[in-house]
């Protein structure tokens, strides 16, 4: 790649329109594809060619076609540019790496914690029983290894006569073998921070749109079809046009009756001169999911975490309710370990709290900071922070949510005012036969937001209020909104687009 090129990454968008482009493409052609802007594609197109040794012909207007006849082979070749992709490759994947080491790290947060707390409470249940050393507490100890015993014979029988009744069912025997399911690190990663904004592409494809729709219509908009591809509020989609103006060479005009319009001739020069009506739609934002998880595995997370809350809160209780009273104890001499937890702790469940700090001492001049850290603040910290961000990002996606819903429902509403300026009533307005059309034109108050969608294309264009004939409620006209419907429409008739022409220089002639 040339080293001069700042803005690498319109540069390699460019560089793919024009290797998905089979035939000559004119710099509105590749705009159409990327939603640069022209003055971005006149800069980069030239650059590519260069690059990939490509074709250039010159039309009778002026306009540049590129092809690349011999494909996509750059002659920037050596020890230099190899080194560059090496690095820019070695760059892209230790972000890949990273991003994978920070799920992992979050998986054996949560299940190794979980792993390690089960196996000091089973250690401590197994030792408090088989280590009892008078008659009471061995008959206590002897009840609890039997209700133990009992569940884990429990959990046994059920899984045993579940497999059993699965060999019998006829649907089951001839089922083929269960996909895998995705991998644990990326379900946790999941729960907690989502699968990224599904409208990270929002702008790109909302221009793209815009572009269309100009080419379908001989290179003319005006403000409220802008608002209806968009989404956006008047007030921002004109500052918005004004914008899109600048980037794709436009120019607001006057109509014989002073309707305002916008006019883009130079999105016109295409060399693909296929009817583009057929792509043109009103692009919809996505509603976002909390987590591409099924319900009952995130419900399966939050008890685990809610069992590292406990155990992290658990040891963290007991180091500032007994603290180094154990390390004194543990170097009296004439007691056994039992008998020397039992003295420092005056309930059964410090029990654990006990053995844990018994094992930890004889690895350790000082268990303490390892128990308070390791098994208290981390886990408990971890733990907190695991059921807080998707706490918040939930109230954040059902916000975000609401927006796209009002703003999606907004395109309905302009579209449907814009085919029909008469006559309109409020119940229409999301409905398609008083039926919701989607559930991305539907907030959670539909009646309010119908009504606040209402007042903001009056505030736009001030509509003329009737009782509804056929029943209860009021009809909505818009003539005003007609009558610039109407001028838009003789003006699009006047509007004669100039062809490209023939091709009058071929640098490969």
């Amino acid at each position: 790649m040339n080293r001069n090129i700042k803005d690498r990454e319109a540069y390699a968008v460019i560089t793919s329109a024009f290797k998905r482009q089979r035939k000559g493409a004119t710099v509105a052609d590749i705009a159409a594809k990327t939603a640069l802007s022209l003055v971005k594609v006149k800069e980069l197109a030239p650059a590519v060619a260069d690059e990939y040794g490509g074709r250039l012909q010159v039309t009778e207007s002026g306009e540049v076609l590129y092809s690349f006849p011999r494909g996509f082979r750059s002659k920037y070749r050596g020890p230099g540019v190899f080194l560059r992709k090496l690095f820019e490759g070695f760059g892209k994947g230790l972000r890949i790496f990273a991003s994978w080491l920070f799920k992992v790290w979050i998986m054996v947060m949560l299940i190794g914690y979980f792993a390690l707390f089960m196996l000091l409470a089973l250690l401590a249940l197994v030792i408090s029983i088989s280590g009892s050393s008078n008659s009471n507490s061995r008959s206590d100890r002897g009840g609890g290894l039997l209700l133990a015993h009992s569940i884990f014979d429990l959990i046994i029988r059920i899984w045993f006569y579940s497999e059993i009744a699965k060999s019998f069912d006829p649907n089951y025997r001839g089922r083929r073998a269960r996909p895998a399911g995705r991998p644990l690190h990326k379900a946790i990663f999941s729960f907690v921070f989502g699968d990224g904004d599904p409208n990270m592409d929002w702008e790109t494809r909302a221009r793209q749109a815009v572009i269309a729709y100009i080419q379908a219509n001989k290179g003319v908009i005006s403000l409220p079809e802008y608002v209806m591809l968009t989404g956006l509020p008047p007030v921002e989609a004109e500052r918005a046009i004004t914008a899109f103006c600048v980037e794709f060479n436009g120019s607001p005009e006057a109509t014989d009756e002073g309707t305002v319009v916008y006019r883009f001739d130079d999105l016109l020069r295409r060399a693909d001169t296929r009817d583009r009506s057929f792509s043109v739609s009103s692009p919809l934002k996505r509603i976002e999911a909390f987590s591409s998880n099924k319900r009952n595995i995130n419900i399966c997370f939050s008890i685990i975490n809610g069992v590292n809350v406990l155990f992290g809160g658990y040891f963290l209780f007991n180091v500032f309710k007994y603290g180094e009273i154990i390390a004194r104890e543990l170097h009296r001499g004439g007691k056994t370990f039992l008998q020397l937890i039992s003295t420092v702790t005056d309930s059964a469940p410090s029990f654990l709290y006990g053995m844990t700090y018994h094992f930890l001492d004889k690895i350790s001049a000082n268990p303490l900071p390892i128990i308070a850290i390791g098994l208290g603040v981390v886990p408990l910290a971890f733990s907190v922070l695991f059921w807080l961000i998707p706490a918040v990002r939930s109230r954040l996606v059902k916000k975000s949510n609401e927006a796209a819903r009002f703003e999606n429902l907004r395109k309905h509403g302009y579209a449907h005012v814009w085919a029909s300026p008469r006559g309109v009533r409020l119940v229409d307005i999301g409905h398609s036969d008083r039926t919701i059309v989607d559930d991305a034109y539907a907030p959670a108050n539909l009646p309010l937001a119908q009504d606040k969608l209402i007042k903001e294309i009056g505030a736009y264009s001030l509509p003329e209020v009737r009782a509804d004939s056929t029943g209860g409620g009021v009809v909505y006209d818009f003539p005003e909104l007609e009558r610039e419907k109407s001028a838009l429409n003789t003006y699009r008739a006047t509007v004669r687009p100039s062809e490209i022409g023939g091709v009058v220089f071929d640098s490969e002639a």
